[in-house]
């Protein structure tokens, strides 16, 4: 990918750049790995990096830069020099009107095609997480608080009311 500074995606054969995200993304995304880090980085479950960081995955000519995403020690491996080369634990993507409808088809299909374990699709606008967990057919929606996992188990919560900014 050219390094530019843009965001560039490469899913099923297509290239995707993706603009610049808007305060209320950002802010978003802060919150969240504010709340994660508690919960998965520091009782040592593992890291948690946010964009912009490159995800390849072995095998393919496919590469995406979530918002958020987390790796368990399990499998820190994974992480190279300039690109995390693997499916992580846990992928956290918040919609945009620019990539709503990437996020929920091209990247949900990807992300379980690829073995991610778990797909968070974040709603600023219903102010909900749907949570796609690998191999499921329905996520389930969280409308307060969405919980955490690690290797499976829960580790904790995040109340949703803490993550979207006051209108």
């Amino acid at each position: 990918m050219p390094e530019d500074g843009k965001r560039y995606e490469a899913i099923d054969g297509d290239l995707y750049v993706t603009p610049a995200p808007k305060p209320r993304h950002g802010w978003i995304a802060y919150e969240l790995v504010r709340a994660l880090h508690p919960l998965l980085v520091r009782p040592g479950h593992g890291r948690v990096f946010f964009a912009p960081i490159g995800v390849e995955f072995p095998d393919t000519e496919e590469g995406v830069q979530p918002d958020i995403l987390f790796i368990a020690n399990e499998r820190l491996d994974i992480i190279g020099e300039d690109w995390i080369r693997g499916a992580p634990d846990l992928v956290i993507e918040i919609l945009s009107p620019s990539t709503a409808e990437r996020d929920r088809t091209v990247k949900l299909k990807l992300y379980q095609r690829q073995g991610v374990g778990e797909y968070w699709i974040v709603d600023p606008e219903t102010k909900t997480v749907e949570v796609w967990a690998a191999g499921s057919t329905r996520p389930a929606t969280y409308t307060e608080r969405v919980p955490v996992r690690s290797g499976g188990t829960v580790v904790g919560e995040i109340e949703l009311a803490d993550i979207f900014p006051p209108n």
